[in-house]
């Protein structure tokens, strides 16, 4: 009797399914030996070719060859697609490996449990078991499969473009095969003159408009929000309703309208600032003060959101703080400072983390309103407002540098994570996220 989990163990060792059979619980045991079976096929049919496409990438491109006497076009290796097949058989292969290791893990278990003189599950009761207690399990498994195959296979597929010579037009399949260049790519990032000047150029007036624009959104929404909850303010709900409006209106349409609004010729802001003599800048040609316009637009559109979370929690402190304060001598500075700030900070820092790493990849506010103009004669495919996933885009559907882009697109994903995590770990709520 004690030999049964070893027994049982070495079985679904050899063959995923035969420790089951051993253990009594054949209908588990045919199917996991039939899923075995299948996925034994597949990855000798497929599995070789897989490593084979993603060592080399193809070795023969789509070329003319003379038949006879008309010249046709030969198909050859595509070296996205056989990066893509190549992906696609070791995600599967990794979750076939997983099934294998819990095949042998069960094996064991229910081997164990018969040497305690227990009775294995039959199927009937192996489904109620799971329906009964590893339900929420199954249903997990659901969404995970869609996250390896949808997010984190297409992640290391741009992981993997960085470290290859994917561009046009000299490495642009099927015409064209791609090479594994290793960090050539970025060796060239940060130490060819233009572009390297480009990246750093850029990559400061990202970070310089992620700040501003976290900060002035915020501080906006802040002030509003202080306004329409003060005791003397009437008809709040008003208040409320017209200060969403500029959120509730469309970001594409918000962005558009605003472009047109600050148009330094034709637009309506400068228009009236004529009227009363004041000459209006270039708004979108000076690269100053394009930057000043788009901090301005986000901060009307943005403000809403950081208004209705704060209001939300004005709701929530406890007028007792604000009277014993009182009491106290403290002045509204006083119990602003004390009270009402560290209480919204405490709720909205993380919150605060996440606005902070979406406007670094602010996408629509940048291309919508200056589509990363004016123009830099210094820098590489970029304007004087590109940020770097503007320029990432750029790079990809106007030019081809797809290793370039995913380069940047690594790099960006580097800074937020860093960013995110440090100052996440940082904060109050998550250092006593125990108390409740």
């Amino acid at each position: 009797m004690s030999q049964h989990r070893i027994t049982a163990t070495v079985l679904s060792v050899i063959a995923m399914g035969l420790g089951q059979i051993y253990n009594r619980q054949y209908i588990k045991g045919i199917l996991l030996l039939l899923l075995y079976g299948t996925g034994v096929y597949f990855g000798i049919d497929n599995l070789g070719h897989a490593f084979w496409g993603l060592f080399t990438l193809g070795e023969t491109p789509q070329h003319l060859e003379l038949v006879g006497k008309v010249y046709k076009m030969v198909p050859g290796d595509h070296s996205i697609f056989l990066m893509v097949q190549g992906l696609i058989v070791l995600f599967v292969f990794i979750v076939f490996v997983l099934i294998y290791m819990a095949n042998i893990k069960d094996a064991y278990e229910v081997g164990k449990s018969r040497e305690q003189g227990k009775h294995p599950h039959r199927f009937l009761e192996t489904i109620l078991y799971i329906n009964q207690v590893k339900f929420p399990h199954l249903i997990i498994l659901v969404p995970l499969t869609f996250v390896l195959f949808f997010t984190v296979m297409p992640l290391v597929f741009s992981i993997m473009i960085a470290f290859t010579d994917y561009s046009s037009p000299k490495h642009l399949p099927p015409a064209n095969l791609i090479n594994w260049i290793g960090f050539d790519a970025f060796k060239d990032l940060f130490t060819l003159s233009s572009w390297a000047r480009t990246f750093f150029g850029v990559l400061r007036w990202n970070i310089i408009w992620a700040v501003l624009a976290t900060v002035t959104t915020f501080f906006g929404g802040f002030a509003v929000a202080l306004l329409v909850q003060h005791t003397g303010t009437r008809f709040k709900s008003m208040w409320r309703t017209i200060y969403i409006l500029p959120f509730a209106i469309p970001s594409f349409v918000s962005y558009l309208v605003m472009g047109n609004m600050f148009n330094s010729q034709f637009g309506p802001i400068n228009q009236y600032l004529k009227l009363i003599g004041i000459q209006g800048p270039s708004w979108l040609s000076v690269p100053t003060w394009a930057k000043v316009t788009i901090v301005l637009v986000n901060l009307w559109h943005g403000y809403p959101v950081s208004m209705l979370l704060i209001i939300g929690i004005l709701g929530t402190i406890s007028k007792e703080l604000y009277e014993a304060a009182e009491v106290d001598g403290a002045s509204a500075f006083q119990k602003f400072k004390m009270i009402t700030f560290p209480s919204v900070m405490f709720s909205l820092a993380p919150i605060l983390i996440g606005i902070f790493a979406y406007n670094v990849n602010n996408f629509n506010g940048i291309y919508l309103l200056t589509n990363g103009n004016p123009a830099n004669s210094e820098y590489q495919f970029a304007g004087s407002t590109d940020i770097l996933i503007t320029w990432l885009y750029n790079l990809t559907m106007l030019q081809g540098a797809y290793n370039f882009a995913s380069v940047i697109g690594i790099i960006i994903f580097i800074i937020l994570a860093s960013f995110s995590i440090w100052n996440f770990r940082r904060t109050r709520s998550f250092k006593e996220e125990d108390m409740y």
